[in-house]
């Protein structure tokens, strides 16, 4: 996550902690990079001025808080601290070290189809979580994904909403992102869990395609082709477009459950990282320059009965298997999740 140096304007210490850079800006307000006395480093976000004012926000605020200390799981960044009644409200949440799915993409270009399956493995667990604490998170978006160390983490709930509740916060205004919405969103209906099924379907479609599966376009664009619009999947590994357009369905009912989904994500992962293992042996002997040559001597004789040629076929194939077995291996250890054991304690 990029850090700028504070603003003249910004403040220096809020309640218990010291700020020390800015990580980014939004529609609700700055988010800080903070400590507290103990060397704690937290992500604070400090609500903008005229949102403040607004007690209707402020009410709204204080429900979204109450959800979020409910939220256990793994693949979220915990809640630490908050004030709501400071004359600008604000929250601390665990400072999740690691690059944005976003800014990861953009350097270094689409995942393979079993980073992205273990990337939404984890993600889709993470939901559970959230869902079992009567939330939606209603903005999931490759922005708002962190791969920190321990694996992918979900973070800025700042719109998150009780479950059931309008996504429309003045009369024909969607909250959200254009292209990662989901068509209940633009349409001003209630949100679900299947609202951020959606949201994580076309995360994962952005992971695989480095672009959204709804193309580029301003606003209005994008939004008529969230709601009318197929997406467009072409280039998204075979192993992962069906589930992908299964998670993108215009009608919520059309939808994987959550836990449906990290299962699927789950065996798609493993079954390609077992795959790019054969790949890679197979690749290998490809890649080796040829031995020297040397001058051949007589073979020596051996007593009857042995068959050396047989041993070192079984040798081979042992070697064979446990290499497929350590490439695997590495390759979901590589993608920062353990996918057979889904989300991992704090950051």
């Amino acid at each position: 996550m990029a850090m700028m140096r504070l603003r003249r304007e910004d403040p220096r210490v809020v309640g218990a902690f010291r700020l020390h850079r800015r990580l980014g800006a939004g529609g609700m307000g700055v988010v800080y990079l903070g400590s507290d006395r103990r060397g704690q480093r937290v992500a604070l976000k400090v609500i903008r001025p005229d949102l403040a004012e607004d007690q209707e926000f402020r009410s709204r605020f204080a429900r979204e808080v109450s959800a979020a200390r409910r939220i256990r799981g793994g693949c979220t960044a915990r809640l630490v601290a908050a004030d709501l009644d400071a004359q600008r409200p604000w929250f601390a949440t665990q400072y999740v070290p690691g690059p944005s799915l976003h800014d990861k993409v953009m350097q270094d270009g689409p995942l393979s189809a079993a980073e992205t399956a273990a990337i939404g493995a984890a993600l889709a667990e993470g939901l559970v979580a959230v869902h079992e604490a009567g939330v939606v998170h209603r903005d999931l978006k490759p922005s708002n994904i962190l791969l920190s160390p321990k694996g992918p983490r979900i973070i800025d709930f700042g719109i998150a909403w009780a479950t059931g509740a309008s996504t429309l916060t003045h009369v024909g205004t969607a909250v959200g992102s254009p292209g990662f919405l989901a068509p209940e969103q633009v349409r001003g209906q209630a949100v679900a869990p299947a609202t951020d099924v959606f949201s994580l379907g076309a995360t994962l479609a952005y992971a695989a395609l480095g672009d959204s599966p709804f193309g580029q376009g301003s606003s209005e664009v994008m939004l008529y082709r969230v709601v009318h619009e197929e997406p467009q999947l072409a280039g998204v590994p075979a192993a992962l477009a069906p589930l992908l357009r299964s998670c993108l369905a215009k009608s919520q009912q059309d939808r994987p459950s959550t836990v449906q989904l990290s299962l699927r994500l789950k065996e798609i992962a493993a079954r390609e990282a077992r795959g790019e293992g054969q790949r890679v042996l197979t690749r290998a002997p490809q890649q080796r320059s040829a031995p020297e040559r040397r001058p051949q001597r007589p073979a020596p004789t051996r007593p009857a009965g042995q068959r050396p040629a047989a041993r070192r076929d079984v040798n081979r194939r042992l070697l064979r298997q446990r290499l497929i077995v350590f490439i695997t291996v590495t390759l979901l250890v590589a993608l920062g999740i353990a996918v057979a054991q889904g989300c991992q304690g704090p950051v």
